[in-house]
Parts: structure tokens; sequence; C-alpha cells
């Protein structure tokens, strides 16, 4: 089987058990989700959904970001983690945005790459899902159960977007990835997945591998 061919398999069985799976960050535009995603960086969707309200009621836009004090982004975003690079970034980025990009967030790769504290994975986010582009997200999630599936071997999340761009429909990128995060939280977990209760089982290289090493160790005794 291709690794093509085993990604039809995968989307039927992803559009079956996840068929409503979307981005798990609140967010009313571009530039709420840039902020969002930033946030995001060691740290769960859930709690930085508990912060952002109270975020962005106090800066309500880009000029108010742009604006902020680092003291004070700091206070509004502490318990996101990591909050002296995040909030430096924020600002910087809300000022980047007004003075390159009349206060909006860009719709290209290399323009959002420009924006300090946005990689490619927070870039494809925004391209996918803000801007319905086609977009390859590799988070840990991607990274962990494309790599189980057998649809790459790399580990470095550049080559596995580069990958997965081969053989995902590009009309289906942003939806396959965000399957893959719900995939990953209910049955592929990082430790200990739960393969008995998965679908793909006759199409995974680890279920394979796993269980012919156990077969093999038990017929040996």
């Amino acid at each position: 089987m291709t690794k093509k061919e085993k990604v039809i398999k995968i989307m039927a069985y992803f559009k079956s058990e996840y068929r409503d799976a979307d981005c798990t960050l609140a967010y009313q535009d571009p530039f709420e989700l840039l902020v969002a995603t930033q946030l995001a960086a060691q740290c769960t969707d859930a709690r930085v959904n508990q912060v952002t309200p109270s975020l962005f009621a106090k800066f309500p836009d880009v000029k108010a970001f742009a604006e902020a004090t680092q003291t004070e982004m700091e206070e509004a975003i502490k318990s996101t983690g990591f909050y002296h690079n995040k909030a430096r970034n924020l600002i910087a980025c809300a000022q980047m945005l007004l003075a390159d990009f009349g206060g909006r967030v860009p719709s290209a790769m290399d323009e959002l790459l420009s924006l300090p504290g946005v990689g490619r994975k927070t870039a494809n986010l925004l391209l996918g899902d803000a801007f319905g582009q086609p977009a390859i997200v590799v988070d840990t999630h991607a990274k962990r159960i494309t790599g189980r599936l057998g649809l790459t071997k790399n580990t470095d999340p550049t080559k596995i977007e580069m990958d997965l761009k081969k053989i995902v429909p590009p009309e289906s990128g942003s939806d396959f990835c965000h399957q893959l995060v719900y995939h990953g939280r209910k049955l592929c977990i990082a430790r200990g997945p739960k393969c008995a209760l998965c679908g793909l089982t006759d199409i995974c290289d680890y279920y394979k591998k796993t269980f012919a090493t156990s077969k093999k160790q038990g017929a040996k005794k």
C-alpha cells in the first residue's frame, strides 16, 4: 500500500470518528488566532481559552497590544507560562503589524514568518483556519501519529510538513491536522496508545511492529 492509499483510508476513518474536529482555540478574527496560538506554546488550549477573554477585553485590538507595556502584557498572560518571551513577542508582533501590514494579519507564509514569535506551525494554522488556504500544521500530535502510522520517517516538523503535503489532498490538509489532534488526545496517546480501540491497526506501522515483536517473543517462550 502506498502512502497516498494509506492516507485515503486514514481520512475515511477520521471522517467517521472526528467529523467535527476543529481548532480548539477560541478566536473571532485572524489577530485573535495569532495571539492565541502564540500563547498556546507549552500551554494547553483550554488554559489559553481561559485567558484570552480577559486579555482581549483589556487589549481589544492590534493598536492596544502595540501600546501595551511589557509588565501589563505579562500580568495578563502570566498563567500561560513563558510569559516574559510571549509578552515581548506579542507586543513586537502588534507593532510590526501596524508598521508593515496596515494593522492586519498577512495571509502569505513568508510574511507571517517575518512576525516575532511566529513559526511554521503558527503560520500554517493561520493560513488554514483564518484564511482557508491549503496548510499542514505539524504539532506534537501530528509528529507522533504520522510517524507511528508510517506516513513519514522524519522527525523534523518542517520535513514532516513537506512529506504530508505530497500525500494529503491540499483541500483536506487543515481538517486532517485537526483530526490528528483529536486522535492523539483520544487514542494515539504519547504514552500507552489505546491500539485495541483504534480502527487503523491494519495499516499502522507502530501496531504491526509492536505486536509482531510481542508475538515473536511469546513464541520463543
